[in-house]
């Protein structure tokens, strides 16, 4: 799966519009392999990307859990520390 998609749910604040087409994005870029389509596809990839898009929109609005929302700032330190760790 592509790296740059993060996970969208349970966090706080909620996922924004911005993030949710960026995961979109990088989905039907990897999917097609085409980071910048061709004049004949642009229609097509823009159009897989709305799609994309609702849907994620949808399945990160509707997922119920238990747990408490993760702080974005607490994961991104998570993050950044096994990246260091990794490359040590």
């Amino acid at each position: 799966m592509c790296r740059s998609i993060r996970t969208l749910h349970n966090f706080e604040p909620p996922a924004t519009d911005e993030e949710v087409h960026a995961a979109a994005l990088q989905y039907v870029r990897k999917i097609s392999g085409a980071r910048d389509p061709s004049r004949a596809n642009q229609d097509v990839f823009d159009r897989a990307v709305e799609d994309v898009e609702a849907a994620t929109r949808f399945l990160v609005d509707s997922l119920v859990t238990a747990a408490p929302p993760k702080d974005r700032e607490v994961e991104a330190a998570k993050a950044r520390q096994r990246s260091a760790d990794r490359y040590r």
